[in-house]
């Protein structure tokens, strides 16, 4: 991976205007309405930016592995030829909400499991481009030639459910404090977390301005351990969590994608609440 897995808003327009310029996709997605983040992307983006749909391209149909499920290594190396993506250029990922959590998923996706040496997260998001005075345009970009790569893909930085309390280490979750202690669950059927684990909500890694912290205040706050694995309700927002460790310079932790929606499904896994 690059030196920096972010991209300041000013760095990305000079790139976009360079001899180099990145492959940007833009990864705005609504939880409610699957059409919903192509829609306003068709309405404003990035200039020569495409849509990387969360539910049809980051993610297969809910089921056995909980709601936002990994593709498998076949389906995505058909979208990532189909988008053209290759080693050779750079790629940029961004959207709007919640401190870059689907950018931080098309990140991990391409950059830790596939292993696309230059990815990148726009800092700051389409929020942080729109203040610089970054233009918007709408409709739809000029064709994309598909590429021919084929990624190695490396399935050391998941954890699969049936070893991640066998495996042991610190387990982190990504979800914010209520939905952690089981006070409240608005998404899924059950509340509540895995045992063991401590809660860093995705939100703690920004500022108030919605850019990440510095490497040095990430690394103080990052919980460490020999081995860490980060889950979430459903396997994105915990990506967010895995891009800090990342930007901290921190040993990159596994990430458990099927999360709490897939650890539920089995009654007899243990569930415990409040605090610890």
């Amino acid at each position: 991976m690059t030196t920096s897995v972010l991209v300041t808003p000013e760095a990305l327009r000079d790139s976009l205007a360079g001899e180099r310029p990145p492959l940007v996709l833009d990864c705005r997605a609504r939880l409610e309405n699957v059409d919903a983040g192509r829609q306003i992307w068709q309405q404003a983006h990035i200039p020569e930016s495409y849509h990387l749909d969360m539910d049809r391209d980051l993610s297969t149909p809910p089921g056995e592995g909980g709601r936002h499920p990994l593709p498998t290594r076949e389906a995505f190396t058909a979208t990532i030829q189909r988008f053209g993506i290759q080693p050779r250029r750079p790629v940029v990922v961004y959207d709007d909400r919640g401190g870059q959590l689907a950018a931080a998923r098309a990140w991990w996706m391409l950059a830790c499991w596939a292993g696309h040496p230059d990815v990148r997260v726009l800092d700051g998001g389409l929020s942080a481009w729109q203040e610089m005075g970054g233009d918007l345009v709408s409709g739809e970009p000029g064709a994309i030639s598909a590429s021919e790569w084929q990624p190695a893909f490396d399935d050391t930085v998941r954890v699969p459910v049936e070893r991640l309390l066998q495996e042991g280490g610190q387990l982190l979750d990504a979800r914010g404090q209520a939905r952690f202690r089981g006070e409240e669950e608005p998404i899924d059927s059950v509340a509540g977390h895995i045992p063991g684990a401590v809660c860093r909500p995705s939100h703690a890694n920004l500022e108030a301005d919605g850019r990440f912290k510095s490497p040095e205040k990430l690394a103080e706050e990052l919980p460490t351990a020999e081995r860490v694995t980060v889950y979430c309700g459903s396997g994105i927002s915990a990506c967010h969590d895995v891009l800090a460790y990342v930007v901290a310079g921190l040993p990159l932790p596994r990430l458990y994608a099927g999360s709490w929606s897939e650890w539920i499904r089995d009654p007899s896994r243990p569930i415990a609440t409040g605090d610890a």
